[in-house]
Formats: C-alpha cells, structure tokens, sequence
C-alpha cells in the first residue's frame, strides 16, 4: 500500500485531519484537485475546542498571526436596538478564546505547514481523483495527475474532506439528509486602509428590510453579509456596485477599503446518512452543510478530525478493532444534527423578512430584556450521549475542561504538560493506581495516568493551579479519550470496572488474540 491512509481534500478539515494522522505516526497521501491553495477567506471564526484540537495537531503558534480573540457578539434590530449580546470569553471552558476571528488563507497556510513537516505526508496538488473503491482489504483512489494521465492509489483506509460535492461520499453511498432551509447571502471580505475599532467587534442586524453581518475575519480583515431579499434578482444582488451600495450601510466604501472579494452563496442545512462504509470514511462538508449563525461549520469539521484520526490510528495499530470506527459517525452525527439545529434556529430570528413578524420578534425580546429575563442564543457544543463512553458513569461524554497546572518547574495548560492520549486523571497518588489489578488492561490499552494534587500537596503529580481538574473530578478516576471527551469515570472499587468496560469496546480480546 502506498499510505495507511488516504485523505481526498486538502481544505482546512482534510489539513488537520492529515496533521492528526501524521502526529500519531500514520503514514498518509493527500490527493487535492486544485493545484495551488484557494486564496480567499471562506470560514472567518472557530470555537475554542477547535483551538484546543489545533493545539493538540502543533499548529497552535503558527496560526496565532493570523488569530484575534472574537470579542463580543451583539444582536440588533433594524432600529438598532439591542436584542442581546454576548462577550465571548478569551479563556473559555477548553482554555484558549471560546470564538476566534480568523484569517482563513493563513490559517489553511500554516496547517498546511505543519502536515507536510511530519514524516509520511505526501500531499499530491492537481490531482483529481476520479474513482473511489473499498476493496475490502484496502481501499484505492483512482486520480488524474496534472499530465492527464490516470493513476491508482492505494491505502488501507480513505477519508473524504472534499466538500459538499464530495466523490468519497458518493462511493460510500451516502445521501444527504437536507432540512430544507437555505438562503441566498452576499459575502464581502474587506481590508480596510486604515485601521478601525469596532463596536461590537462582531454584529449581527436582524433588520426585515436587510438582514445584515459585520464581523471580523481575523486581523486586518474584515467581513460583511448582506441577505438576498425575495424577490430580488440573483445576477443584480451580486454585482460589485450593488456591493459597495450596502457596505455604504456601514461607512466602508473604494476609498477607505479594498474589496478583496465578493461571492454570493447559499446555505444549506443537511448531513450525511452514513458517515461510513467499510473503509471510506467522511469528514467536514463532506458530511455536513449548515448555515453559518452558529459559527459551527469549520469547527465541527474539526471535531470530526479529532474524533476520527485517534480511532483509525487505534485500528491501524491494531489496539482496537474496525468496529471502533462505527462510533465516528454515530457521535459526530447526533452533535452536527444538534448544531444544524441550533443554527437553523438563530437563522429562522436572522432571516425574518417580514416587518410585522419582525416587530413582533423585537418585542417579545425586548420585553423579555426589560424584565431581565433576555437568555443568550443557544450554544452548539452538545455533550456525547452514545457511541464509546461508559453512559452510566458520572461525566461520561462531557468535554473535559482544561486549566493550567505545575509540573517539573513549568505551569502551562494542561494539554501542554501532558499531551493527548487515552488518559486516567485520579486524584490519588500515581502508585495507588497502577497498583490496583483493574488498571492491568488499561495498561495494555496505552492508557497514561495523570494525578492531579492540590497546591502544597506532598503527592507527586500535576498540581491544580487553577482549581479546575479536583472539582471536576469529585474524587474518581476520570477516563479522557484523546478527542478531550471522557470515556468514563470510576469510584472507589470499580477502577476494573471502567478497564473491562473500555476493553471490550475497543474488541481487544479479538485484536490481540
């Protein structure tokens, strides 16, 4: 085989899905159709258990330039009254910004980067791929190279990061579940000559007249949508003056700002019935589309990345059996089916055309607001509730928080300290559990221990500076999955438990026979 994996793609998901693999030792051939990266920003923002997987994929301080904390979020009506805001946290829940305002091209540049720095990445430009088969004990990709010519690739697995029109999903049979809500919305990426201060860095208009965004996409970038109204014909919404009309809305015009581009697209709301078949497996807008009101799209992408590359490298390694990547779908699925809706909801209070229905929007909020009982949007981070964790134990599918603590003479996060892996986080000293028989199979599983202490504590371990990990784990064994979410947990006693539990769920009685 010429790769243990095949990723057809080479957008920011099928990037850092190729930098995940390559981490963990895989060895993995990019097959992208374009021959040179697109050079405009598309996605302008991710959430922080996105930062925290760019992290853990070592492309944290090379995409910092061309990164800004997000800032607050506001809501108004077309009358520019407040309906609600929302000030995003820098250090949130997964320790880095809860939102960050992106550059996309720099973003996807250092990805890039830092995949084909690692051993084993072969990333084919220009070539198209034509043809996707699983052959049951592998799987190929049949592409056209740039000289025309065809050529067949061979791995044992493929995922597919290539996008709403994905070839991969095709092969594997999938079909789109589609919502059924879409709209027609005008995107605007501007540099501005000079720099300017926004209040609200991010700002949404719910005006029935125009529904309207103002947002930053990352440092020295800014963006503005503007909606197609019904009615309005498509070939006029989209030409350069009709764009410089509207940005006129927000005193942006040819001689304070260049107009870097402009395009109008049309959202969807739909994901794919299957996330897997056989050896074909799909990740990013090959698997989902989704309005952008949640700001979820690029970063369920990257859940998916991080859920997947530790379960194929688990199968690959022969830790865990093929059955361990049915849980791929069945988790991601329920969390993008959870974030479509969450951003079909705040698209449906966005897109209200009608000034009457509008007006009635505007006060039930704004009578809500005066009465103090205004709540902030939905939030699209969903806990897991099946696949592979241990459901009936305490935190089992929560996403894991992360702090700083001391070790060595070094405070930092948490993941910096201890790099991502199937880990225990106990309470008790390291020597109380590896020394309880239960821990034997969690051994042979790779699992790592990490105690946590208090601050003048005379255990050795990870000291809790922040006081986020002993809280957490109320005096159990916590089980952490790679992908940051918890397996499971374990009281006193029941450590064996936990260890038969995860053993038989990665089939390691069948693998290691």
């Amino acid at each position: 085989m010429t790769a243990d994996v095949i990723v057809v793609g080479f957008g920011p998901v099928g990037q850092l899905t190729t930098a995940l693999l390559a981490g963990y030792g895989r060895r993995v051939t990019v097959v992208e159709r374009f021959p040179r990266p697109y050079p405009m920003p598309r996605a302008v923002s991710y959430d922080g258990e996105s930062a925290r997987i760019l992290a853990a994929a070592g492309a944290a301080e090379a995409v910092a330039e061309f990164t800004e904390p997000s800032g607050t979020y506001r809501w108004e009506n077309g009358s520019g009254e407040l309906l609600f805001e929302v000030s995003v946290a820098e250090s949130g829940h997964s320790g880095w910004p809860d939102f960050t305002s992106v550059y996309q091209p720099g973003l996807e540049a250092a990805l890039t980067a830092r995949a084909v720095s690692l051993p084993g990445v072969r990333v084919l430009r220009g070539h198209e791929a034509v043809d996707v088969r699983d052959e049951g004990e592998s799987a190929t990709v049949t592409v056209r190279r740039p000289d025309g010519v065809e050529e067949t690739l061979e791995a044992g697995w493929v995922v597919g990061c290539d996008g709403a029109n994905s070839i991969v999903r095709s092969a594997a049979g999938a079909s789109w579940i589609d919502l059924g809500f879409a709209g027609d919305w005008l995107t605007c990426d501007v540099e501005l000559h000079e720099p300017r201060t926004f209040h609200p860095n991010n700002l949404q208009v719910c005006d029935p007249a125009r529904p309207r965004t103002a947002v930053s996409a990352g440092p020295g970038h800014r963006r503005w949508e503007f909606m197609r109204l019904p009615g309005e014909p498509l070939a006029e919404f989209g030409t350069a003056e009709n764009v410089w009309r509207l940005l006129a809305l927000f005193d942006v015009n040819p001689g304070n700002a260049t107009l870097l581009r402009h395009s109008v697209y049309t959202f969807r709301a739909c994901y794919a019935d299957r996330w897997r078949s056989g050896r074909l497996l799909l990740a990013g807008d090959a698997a989902h589309l989704m309005p952008p009101f949640a700001g979820q799209g690029m970063s369920s992408g990257f859940r998916d990345a991080a859920n997947l590359a530790w379960k194929l490298d688990a199968v690959i390694r022969g830790v865990a059996g093929e059955r361990l990547l049915d849980t791929y779908g069945e988790e991601r699925s329920v969390h993008v089916q959870h974030a479509i809706g969450v951003s079909v909801t705040l698209g449906r209070v966005i897109c209200q055309t009608d000034p009457k229905a509008a007006r009635d929007r505007d006060e039930v909020i704004l009578a809500s607001r005066r009465r103090g009982l205004t709540k902030p949007p939905p939030t699209a981070v969903h806990p897991l509730t099946g696949g592979l964790i241990w459901a009936d134990s305490f935190r089992a599918g929560t996403l894991i928080p992360q702090g700083r603590v001391a070790a060595g003479g070094k405070t930092a996060r948490f993941d910096d300290l201890v790099p991502p892996g199937l880990l225990l986080l106990t309470p008790r000293p390291a020597a109380a559990v590896t020394g309880d028989p239960g821990f034997e199979r969690l051994r042979g599983l790779g699992v790592r221990v990490v105690p946590i202490t208090a601050p003048g504590s005379p255990h050795d371990g990870f000291v809790d500076v922040d006081g986020v990990y002993l809280p957490y784990l109320e005096g159990r064994d916590v089980l952490v999955r790679p992908d940051f979410y918890v397996y499971g947990s374990s009281e006193t006693g029941r450590l064996a438990e936990l260890a038969e539990a995860l053993w038989t769920a990665f089939e390691a009685e069948s693998v290691t026979a």
